[in-house]
């Protein structure tokens, strides 16, 4: 099998720039999302990845440090060569189309990449619908961030079928993919999920089994969790905690930067997936009720222009 048709559901951070690498690494791509509004909502966030896919296309260059892994094989390329990326990157832009029909999205699909809310509910009702229209043939995979695929594999209708293929926020610098199966996927999906990785220019990361947050996020989200936490329960504020890890350690980011980057609604599902959530004078449960705040507020993150910090 070779993948050429790509669809992507969900239009948020993840799945935004999936699909734009996806299109700009020459699939045809697909997105599909609920409703108009939510393609209205989405597009934004794709004239952004444009104009950041040809700006650091630019800045390469003049300048080594701004080359990116996903961008191009190697740093060294000429400025007629870096000239064609840039058009490939326009290309993408106006070569994906948006769809909210699962018939659209669905009958011509190679593989399926599922980067919608990390909502078990939500999930199980797409691909339920999802699978009255597949080809046979089509591969299907989740970007969920903590889920593990075989808590969904049933709802796919083709268990064999279905991994999960985790990316890194800003993939097209951050150029990983994590390959996670189920004990029910075939090994010729595994593999081919694999060379899809590779093609889409990811350095492929492979899972032996299953494991609750892959690598990244089984060291991230703890990470994430501890500074919500040393809010939450009043020991500091978030400038203060993103100070204190930046000047501790050199890091670029505080981790309420990078909430802010992943999203404070993606934070929220997570931490209610936490069974403690239902003692009000727990941990978990303030950390919830913190993020409910701001995300009620309308202050989600960066997509937003405010999340913990204001951007412009």
């Amino acid at each position: 099998m070779t993948i050429k048709n790509v669809v992507v559901a969900g239009g948020g951070v993840l799945g935004s720039q999936i699909a734009y690498q996806a299109a700009y690494k020459g699939f045809n791509v697909t997105v599909w999302l609920r409703s108009e509004g939510s393609v209205e909502r989405a597009k934004p966030k794709f004239e952004q990845l444009r104009q950041t896919y040809l700006a650091t296309l630019e800045a390469m260059k003049s300048d080594s440090a701004a080359y990116c892994r996903g961008l191009a094989d190697t740093p060294e390329l000429s400025v007629d060569e870096i000239e064609q990326l840039k058009q490939r990157a326009q290309q993408a832009f106006e070569s994906i189309v948006f769809t909210t029909s699962y018939e659209a999205a669905a009958k011509d699909a190679d593989l399926v990449i599922e980067a919608i809310a990390e909502d078990p509910k939500q999930k199980d009702a797409f691909y339920a619908e999802l699978a009255k229209y597949l080809p046979e043939s089509t591969i299907l995979v989740t970007n969920s961030s903590t889920l593990l695929p075989s808590q969904i594999a049933a709802s796919t209708g083709r268990p064999e079928k279905f991994l999960a293929l985790h990316f890194a926020n800003r993939i097209w610098r951050n150029n990983t993919a994590e390959v996670m199966g189920h004990p029910g996927t075939d090994q010729a999906a595994y593999d081919e999920v694999v060379r899809f990785a590779a093609d889409l220019g990811m350095v492929p990361l492979q899972l032996h089994k299953e494991q609750p947050g892959y690598i990244l996020n089984s060291m991230l989200v703890p990470f994430l969790n501890a500074a919500e936490a040393l809010y939450a329960t009043g020991v500091a504020d978030p400038e203060t905690i993103d100070k204190t890890w930046m000047l501790g350690t050199g890091a670029p980011l505080g981790p309420f930067r990078i909430l802010d980057i992943v999203g404070l609604t993606t934070a929220y599902n997570i931490v209610v997936l936490d069974l403690r959530t239902k003692d009000p004078d727990s941990v978990p449960a303030k950390i919830a009720a913190a993020l409910k705040e701001r995300i009620d507020a309308g202050k989600t993150g960066v997509d937003a222009g405010e999340g913990f910090y204001r951007y412009n």
